[in-house]
């Protein structure tokens, strides 16, 4: 699905689902996403007859890292309920798909796509507060705990 062009993509265009499909409506938009990897490690084997004096190596296992989502706080709690349902042990709703889709200029198009599978919250860190005044606006971090990550 990924959309192939000459110039690169804006990075600045881009949704965040979780558990896309399900008729959850869409309370906030996320500013940030972060950590999008994926990392595969290797197994050393050279057999003691191989008529080369070095390793093989052979694909191991895989993973995918933890990815950050930043959004501005407006008082919904859909996260912090996702996080409860985490730390108390329901799997069945700790365990989520999340989907980000980076989108072309027209903001319709889906230029990539990519998909978090079994993701669950790792992490929350609230806004910093100060009482100076000015334009800040409170940002809440979620960091997710990945499983698998694909590309459509």
């Amino acid at each position: 699905m990924p959309v192939f062009r000459e110039t690169p993509y804006s990075a600045f265009n881009f949704l965040v689902e979780i558990e896309p499909g399900i008729g959850r409506e869409v309370r906030a938009g996320f500013s940030d996403v972060a950590g999008l990897n994926n990392e595969m490690t290797v197994a050393e084997y050279r057999a003691g007859n191989s008529p080369v004096n070095h390793v093989q190596k052979l694909p191991g296992i895989y993973k995918a890292g933890d990815v950050t989502l930043k959004r501005g706080v407006i008082g919904a709690a859909d996260l912090w309920e996702w996080i409860t349902a985490t730390r108390e042990g329901h799997l069945d709703l700790a365990k989520r798909t999340v989907v980000i889709s980076l989108l072309a200029e027209n903001r319709e198009d889906v230029v990539v796509r990519w998909k978090l599978q079994r993701a669950m919250p790792l992490k929350w860190t609230g806004p910093t507060l100060a009482g100076k005044g000015g334009g800040d606006v409170a940002i809440e971090e979620l960091v997710l705990s990945v499983e698998s990550l694909d590309q459509e």
